[in-house]
């Protein structure tokens, strides 16, 4: 499917972004990126991505722009010069720990650079857009698995806080000027070139270093590890099926994963959660190295366990996740390895 216009990437020297701009290439797309190459992790593994994705591109095909989203009026001329049919917004301040000591960064980044998104998509009247949430949305919840019906008025740190902002803001977009929007409620994303902050890539350096790795909650911990080319592909066949408005929504008894606007939620993960032990476990194994285990309480911010109910997911766009945690991790260790030269 090729669209009418370029799709707009934002965050495209990111871990997610990188992925979904190569295989939109790969398909055809002419694919315009931006991201502001900051510094929460060393710009040189974003610049590798960036230049991967150049290599890979056919001529023409690929346009990169060097841009930070809080500058409106750059944001506004980009959109009014490259005119974008659809929006793949992934650009964000990430890190759940990292908001507790900065929330002044998420505040500009995933709020204020989400707002000048929007209007770009507003007054280009794009047709789509596909923006990422995240399960820490789902907060102080226990209740398992996670459905996109689940309140979320409970977060456990700002970063959580701007996703559920994030969902706000853009169900409002759809509703008062008919811009077609889906949030994606991403779970604990792994595999090659991932973001050094994660716990693969932290451990993987750890235990080739023989350096202890720091295990939370003394690992009493599950995740719902999600590989990146599952992810890849659910954001993909979403950003080709806009999102429209529930005939079936109910005032009277509203359902928070749709609307009597064009947008809609959908969780995107494993569904099977993993003990954090167990995982660890199999990294050792692809690694060919033991772990030091140095046992931490739990961390400000952080849950114990998430878990993603992918139903309404599966019915939208016929997709649910596959990867198995064994075959993950084995090609993100072989990745690590080969890119480290370890």
């Amino acid at each position: 499917m090729t669209a009418k216009g370029p799709i707009l990437v934002t965050g495209v020297a990111g871990f997610i972004g990188a992925a979904a701009a190569e295989r939109l290439l790969a398909r055809g797309e002419r694919v315009v990126g931006l991201d502001n190459l900051n510094a929460y992790y060393d710009p040189a593994l974003k610049r590798a991505r960036l230049e991967r994705l150049e290599a890979l591109a056919p001529a023409g095909a690929f346009a990169f722009h060097r841009l930070d989203l809080v500058e409106a009026e750059a944001v506004a001329a980009l959109f009014a010069a490259e005119r974008p049919s659809r929006v793949l917004h992934l650009a964000a301040q990430a890190g759940v720990r990292h908001s507790i000591d900065n929330p002044a960064l998420y505040i500009q980044s995933n709020l204020v650079g989400f707002g000048t998104v929007l209007e770009g998509c507003r007054h280009a009247g794009v047709e789509h857009l596909v923006y990422a949430s995240s399960s820490s949305i789902y907060g102080g919840n226990r209740h398992m698995p996670f459905r996109e019906q689940d309140p979320v008025n409970h977060p456990v740190s700002l970063y959580a806080a701007t996703k559920k902002a994030n969902e706000l803001m853009a169900h409002t977009y759809s509703h008062l000027y008919g811009l077609p929007a889906t949030g994606l409620r991403f779970f604990t994303v792994y595999g090659p070139w991932g973001r050094p902050d994660m716990a693969p890539m932290l451990f993987a350096r750890a235990i080739l270093a023989g350096e202890p790795i720091r295990v939370f909650n003394h690992g009493r911990m599950e995740r719902d590890f999600t590989y990146i080319d599952d992810i890849v592909e659910g954001v993909i066949r979403c950003l080709d099926k806009p999102a429209t408005a529930d005939p079936a929504f109910d005032p009277l008894h509203p359902d928070p994963a749709t609307a009597a606007a064009p947008h809609r939620v959908f969780n995107i993960g494993n569904a099977r959660p993993v003990p954090l032990l167990r995982f660890i476990d199999l990294l050792e194994q692809a690694l060919g190295r033991p772990a030091i285990r140095d046992l931490q309480p739990m961390q400000p911010g952080d849950v114990p366990a998430t878990a993603a109910d992918t139903t309404a997911l599966e019915s939208w766009v016929g997709f649910r996740p596959s990867t198995t945690i064994e075959t993950g991790i084995g090609h993100f260790a072989a990745w690590y390895r080969a890119f480290h030269g370890v």
